[in-house]
């Protein structure tokens, strides 16, 4: 890699200049190329990536990465119905699993999440419908530098709102900002970053 200041996009081997925070491990370059940014409209993605921001908070997002298999099977490939009928035996078996990270509040919310996007499905047919309708009207500026990115938006603070009166947990306005990113409510690639288009 070429050296660049660590806000600006950097010149990977292949030629691509890539958001900087990227450029440290080939799992977190393979996440950034191909799934960070790009739209989601799956309701059992969407819960996944909900609940991953949530286990993600105070710890880096490559952490949960390396370990975003060992959650899937834990947690029935994330699928709302199956993880709404988790009980405490359940509970149990999690916070013994080390494949995972074993916080029982973090836990506690996938269940509670679960049962949320439920009655979210059931009023309003999709998870996705209420996710993407706090989608930003205006396109924003592309931003040339991580210091250009913010860490919650006007979208991001309603957005948790509704979903914390939704009975969703972990779900605040930074978490829900960084997620709106990584579903592609919001286009944070760098201007000068391969992936932006």
């Amino acid at each position: 890699m070429t050296t660049q200041t660590s806000h600006s996009a950097v010149k990977g081997e292949d030629g691509n200049k890539r958001c900087a925070w990227c450029v440290s491990d080939p799992q977190y370059m393979k996440y950034h190329d191909t799934e960070w940014g790009k739209p989601v409209t799956d309701d059992q993605k969407l819960y996944e990536k909900l609940c991953l921001e949530g286990f993600q908070a105070g710890l880096s997002w490559l952490t949960i990465l390396r370990k975003r298999e060992n959650f899937r099977e834990a947690f029935a490939n994330f699928d709302p119905e199956e993880v709404a009928l988790f009980k405490a035996r359940d509970i149990t078996r999690l916070m013994k699993n080390e494949g995972i990270v074993r916080n029982r509040l973090k836990i506690e919310a996938a269940i509670t999440n679960a049962k949320a996007t439920l009655k979210v499905q059931d009023e309003l047919g999709t998870l996705s419908s209420l996710i993407w309708s706090f989608a930003p009207t205006k396109p924003k500026k592309a931003p040339r530098t991580l210091s250009d990115v913010p860490a919650t938006s006007p979208e991001s603070v309603a957005l948790s709102k509704e979903l914390l009166k939704r009975g969703f947990k972990f779900v605040g306005p930074t978490t829900m900002y960084a997620a709106m990113q990584s579903l592609g409510l919001v286009n944070d690639h760098l201007a000068t970053c391969f992936a932006r288009d």
